[in-house]
């Protein structure tokens, strides 16, 4: 039988979880050292065809979920929340923190950002409610094949970087940290905060 604290920590978990992303993603954006590689891939996309930057992300992620099909992931309320949610918190960041005028506090606030993404990915995807669609590779990738998480999402990163530039996409020295960074904290974050699972535990599964 599901216990109450354990649905309630699950939720918690998952909500701030989606909470912190999109608000440590504006963290970076404020700072000024560099956009996301995905960003970067989008921006390659407007520069050589034209489409906004929303259509570019909407298409982008249905590519991704269809990559899911083979890995055997499934979406969950995680995954819709996931699309639903960070966009808003992001916005609530970006009204509240300010480009920093010095380097070494735009520095410190951009690598404070990307700390704060490890760690809400760690808890929205730890809450087993469904990672979003980008963070479902590196879980499926993981669950079918048992490749580190990290390597995964590092890979994917670095690949979608290298398109993004070749097509002309703008980055900078953020963006690298970024790709090489992302992978080995949201790994270690997800097994700080996996929530266990009573119900398969009670069943014997």
């Amino acid at each position: 039988m599901l216990r109450f604290p354990h649905y309630l920590r699950r939720w918690s978990q998952l909500l701030f979880g989606l909470f912190l992303f999109g608000f440590s993603l504006a963290m970076m954006l404020r700072a000024n050292l560099g956009v996301d590689p995905w960003t970067v891939f989008a921006d390659g996309i407007r520069v050589q065809w034209g489409f906004s930057f929303g259509w570019i992300v909407v298409v982008s992620s249905f590519v991704v979920l269809l990559i899911w099909i083979p890995l055997r992931q499934k979406p969950g309320v995680g995954t819709v929340l996931n699309a639903l949610l960070v966009g808003p918190s992001m916005e609530v960041g970006l009204a509240l923190v300010e480009t920093p005028e010095t380097l070494i506090q735009r520095v410190i606030l951009f690598a404070a950002g990307l700390l704060m993404l490890g760690i809400a990915s760690g808890l929205y995807i730890g809450a087993r409610f469904g990672p979003g669609p980008r963070d479902g590779l590196m879980v499926g990738f993981n669950a079918r094949f048992g490749w580190p998480m990290w390597a995964v999402r590092t890979v994917v990163e670095t690949t979608v970087l290298a398109i993004g530039w070749a097509l002309g996409g703008s980055f900078w020295v953020g963006t690298i940290v970024f790709a090489l960074m992302i992978g080995p904290l949201a790994q270690r974050a997800i097994k700080v905060f996996r929530v266990e699972d009573y119900s398969a535990k009670e069943t014997g599964r």
